[in-house]
């Protein structure tokens, strides 16, 4: 119970001025109170009325938003299990998640428990209605042969082993294939950053070629950041290791012009990357230009756990390291390590990819 004198009392003016909603309020927006009310004001006649903070309010539960909790059942039914049930609208009904029997079967539920309420049609006979929540679930049948029940992705065991033959041969294929390309031409880089949002900077750069050799493996000094306590956790970069590091700006020339000389700019995540790298650029033809080259490790790999061991469920470049057999060479999350596994990921996956 709400002890009234220990709650704030003031004017609905002020109330108001604060933004607090009226428990009336709250029901007609379908809104709950997570504690106490913050304000009251009291009428001419004595009657009280509580405020709460909006700051303070979650979504009530559907049967709360056309029902108050006071509210006597209308024309209560007494069932043969004791159960008291209510009229209600059809429309009422289905936004408490109430359907009939014969509606929950075709959402493939079966009916186990007693109505939840009814409705009168015009001769007065009863349509009876059932709380879904209530309901067991059926067996869905395959969406491709629709006999079968469902195995996985929504098809039956055997539609999904024959799809997945089929995307196993296709991904294969792909693999397989001869490419072309040039060891010299196709790169391989990583950056670490001070986060993952836009306005964090680059820690390292590393660029290595499909031959092997590390063409760029540096520290980066950031401009505007000083501090990256989370990140620092995971690739070890602290600010006294860059602070007397080259910036970004002094790197870009050499940056550009091995990009210009690629065929492919190839990394595990492409997209992290690639946003914070493609600001080295000024105008949007040249990112447009360089996210052409562009291939990502991780969507190559995603693909081939799709389809050679789909109880996978993770992604990471230690993930494929390890599933592919791989050793690292240095520490993991470090820009020089995570490019040479990048490559080695790559060259497990395309092995028929360079010509040389």
């Amino acid at each position: 119970m709400i002890d009234p004198t220990q709650i704030p009392q003031m004017t609905a003016e002020q109330a108001e001025a604060r933004h607090y909603l009226s428990g009336d309020l709250l029901r007609r927006m379908h809104l709950e109170p997570k504690g106490d009310p913050s304000a009251r004001t009291v009428g001419a006649d004595g009657s009280v009325c509580y405020y709460y903070d909006p700051q303070r309010v979650r979504e009530a539960p559907p049967e709360q938003w056309y029902k108050k909790p006071e509210e006597p059942l209308l024309d209560p039914i007494t069932l043969e299990s004791g159960k008291v049930v209510g009229r209600m609208s059809t429309k009422r009904a289905a936004l408490m998640n109430y359907y009939t029997k014969e509606r929950l079967a075709q959402m493939h539920y079966d009916v186990v428990a007693d109505p939840a309420a009814y409705a009168m049609r015009f001769d007065r006979s009863i349509i009876w209605f059932y709380d879904k929540a209530e309901a067991v679930r059926q067996p869905l049948p395959c969406v491709r042969c629709g006999k079968n029940v469902r195995y996985r992705h929504k098809l039956c065991q055997s539609c999904y082993e024959a799809e997945m033959a089929t995307r196993r041969a296709e991904g294969d294929a792909h693999r397989a294939e001869h490419y072309h390309a040039s060891r010299a031409r196709t790169l391989f880089f990583d950056l670490e950053l001070t986060g993952v949002y836009d306005y964090d900077e680059i820690l390292s750069v590393s660029i290595m070629d499909g031959a092997g050799n590390m063409l760029m493996d540096t520290l980066v000094c950031p401009v505007r950041r000083r501090k990256w306590k989370e990140t620092e956790k995971i690739h070890g970069i602290t600010p006294e290791m860059v602070k007397d590091a080259p910036k970004l700006a002094e790197l870009v020339p050499e940056i550009k012009r091995l990009f210009a000389a690629a065929d492919a700019i190839i990394a595990y995540g492409i997209v992290t990357d690639y946003s914070h790298i493609k600001h080295i650029y000024d105008t949007e033809a040249e990112r447009q230009a360089l996210r052409r080259k562009t291939k990502c490790a991780a969507v190559e790999y995603g693909r081939y756990v799709q389809e050679h061991h789909p109880e996978l469920t993770h992604l990471s470049l230690s993930d494929a390291m390890e599933t592919l057999g791989l050793s690292w060479d240095g520490t993991a999350h470090t820009s020089v390590a995570d490019t040479i596994a990048c490559a080695k990921v790559w060259e497990a996956l395309f092995p028929n990819y360079y010509d040389d």
